[in-house]
């Protein structure tokens, strides 16, 4: 039977998580020069149409349509069809199905959002176009019906709350492989990369933190008890992780500064992400201090390898993301939410964490480089030198951000 208060209180999330994707547009256009601002502004939006579209032609029901195999779904809720008010026993008993549809809609939208941070400033419009259809049809439906919709890895027992794998993971790696097949930005003698714009990155966060209530509150998909643990878990890793990542820079690079207080919340928020409705509280204050330890650490590494990673996405998503998927097979605990891992002697648990980011992990990665090659045999992914130097803003959308 359909609540009424479960049915608003997902409709409030996903409208919050909706919310994510422009979030992500400033938190991104700070960070890049103002030459690129507009160009990273509009990736992340077109996102908000193309998935949608594609969700409803098909997408979602090869997400959570009637598994074949484990592999995928099928094509039954294709259009909308049989997607309605009627509560689907699987997906929300308590919610229209349409609510379930239109929540996880939300997810689709922002996850190959997050990759655009990793080729910021080198990629033709065109060229991401093609990227964005091509990576959600082949990368992320595939992952959330294993994970979500009844595949494989969520048959042998892998659980994800929030989108630890299904989202930052694939966006993280699949970050990874475009930094090494797209290259390294063009940079002029004494051009500088540091963002331009840090009050629009912090707006930007702003919008992302507030919308996390809703990516991980909401993923209850019930305004219950775990819709609470999942939402208090949220806030004190994401704030334990500020803290945190602020003290470690402090100590690395001699100042305080805004920009790593807003870095270590998102990377306490995306770590904590896969386990939120899984840990109690103290486990999520020990999720989000590791976050920062760990994913500062991938950062500095990033950097000493020079990999031009130009927002640190795998850094912060995909290594987040990593790691909290596979912190849930230790601090889950069973009374929370029926999941127990090392905590509790569930090793099982942890090992089948382990497995699906690993295979999760390769599967985004060598999906991604594929896509990436296969745009290129027919035009160029990259923007010509050139355009890359005057910047990407006026030559490919004519338009500037700043008069």
């Amino acid at each position: 039977m359909i609540n009424t208060g479960d049915t608003a209180f997902v409709l409030i999330s996903a409208a919050l998580v909706c919310l994510m994707t422009p979030g992500l547009a400033f938190f991104y256009g700070g960070l890049v020069r103002k030459k690129n601002v507009l160009t990273i502004m509009i990736q992340n939006f077109v996102s908000m149409g193309i998935v949608t579209a594609i969700w409803v032609l098909g997408g979602f029901s090869l997400a959570f349509g009637k598994d074949f195999h484990g592999i995928i779904g099928n094509l039954q809720y294709f259009g909308l069809s049989g997607v309605g008010m009627t509560p689907n026993p699987a997906y929300g008993p308590t919610i229209p199905f349409l609510v379930f549809f239109f929540y996880q809609e939300m997810f689709a939208v922002i996850t190959p959002a997050l990759i655009t941070g990793a080729f910021a400033d080198r990629i033709s419009f065109k060229s991401y176009l093609k990227f964005l259809v091509l990576w959600s049809i082949f990368v992320y439906i595939p992952v959330a019906h294993w994970v979500w919709g009844g595949g494989f890895l969520a048959q042998m027992g892998l659980v994800d709350f929030a989108g630890g794998i299904v989202v930052h993971v694939t966006a993280g790696i699949a970050a990874l492989a475009s930094v090494f097949f797209v290259g390294k930005r063009v940079l002029q003698p004494g051009e500088s990369t540091a963002p331009h714009n840090i009050a629009f990155v912090a707006l930007g966060t702003g919008l992302l933190w507030f919308g996390w209530f809703g990516f991980n509150g909401g993923s209850a998909l019930a305004a219950n008890g775990i819709a609470a643990t999942a939402c208090v878990n949220t806030d004190i890793a994401g704030s334990l992780a500020m803290i945190a990542w602020l003290v470690i820079s402090w100590i690395h690079e001699k100042k305080p500064t805004m920009l790593g207080v807003l870095t270590g919340a998102v990377a306490g928020l995306a770590t904590i992400t896969p386990a939120a409705g899984y840990v109690r509280p103290w486990g999520a204050a020990i999720i989000g201090l590791l976050a920062a330890g760990v994913c500062y650490a991938a950062v500095q590494i990033r950097i000493k390898l020079d990999w031009d990673d130009a927002l640190d996405v795998w850094g912060v998503h995909g290594v987040g993301g990593i790691l909290g998927s596979i912190l849930v097979g230790v601090f889950a605990i069973s009374s929370v939410n029926r999941t127990s891992g090392l905590l509790q002697g569930n090793l099982h648990q942890f090992l089948i964490q382990v497995l699906g980011v690993a295979f999760t992990a390769l599967y985004a990665f060598g999906v991604t480089y594929l896509i990436l090659k296969i745009i290129n045999v027919f035009e160029s992914v990259r923007v010509p030198m050139e355009v890359e130097i005057k910047g990407l803003d006026v030559t490919l959308h004519g338009e500037t951000a700043y008069l």
